[in-house]
């Protein structure tokens, strides 16, 4: 799909950005009109996709977090959050739900939760070379 609009943002894996990730996804999104419902569902999936990169990514340091939006052709905004941590050694078995690698105090429904708010998931991994989670969420058309 052609994208009509895009924009790109880097910052440090610290907690406090992913609020900000975030509320710039929901800002970019807003150009298509979408309905507080699919902001929300926008937000929510953002929200996984960098607490995941600032987890798991860098669990003992501060790394960079790239995030990257586009407007495509039909009403679709695309978001990739990408890191250059740890990586994932086996991508299935990390999107199965209740699977976790961050103790017991995370839920393992991270990857779940990005599916059921968005349209399309594609996860990309490398061990030593990062992560990159690539979500797309149709938005639907205003009836005037």
């Amino acid at each position: 799909m052609k994208g009509q609009n895009y924009i790109k943002l880097e910052f440090p894996s610290r907690s406090s950005n992913e609020a900000f990730a975030r509320a710039a996804a929901a800002a970019f999104a807003s150009q298509l009109d979408p309905t507080m419902e699919e902001l929300g569902d926008l937000r929510t999936a953002v929200s996984e996709a960098v607490t995941n990169a600032i987890v798991h990514a860098y669990p003992d340091s501060i790394g960079k977090i790239g995030v990257r939006m586009r407007i495509l052709e039909g009403s679709a905004v695309e978001i990739s959050v990408r890191d250059w941590g740890r990586g994932i050694e086996d991508v299935e078995r990390a999107m199965t739900p209740l699977y976790t690698s961050g103790g017991e105090e995370r839920s393992g429904m991270g990857f779940t939760i990005m599916s059921s708010f968005t349209d399309r998931l594609r996860v990309r991994s490398a061990p030593g070379k990062g992560t990159t989670v690539t979500m797309r969420k149709l938005i639907s058309p205003r009836r005037p």
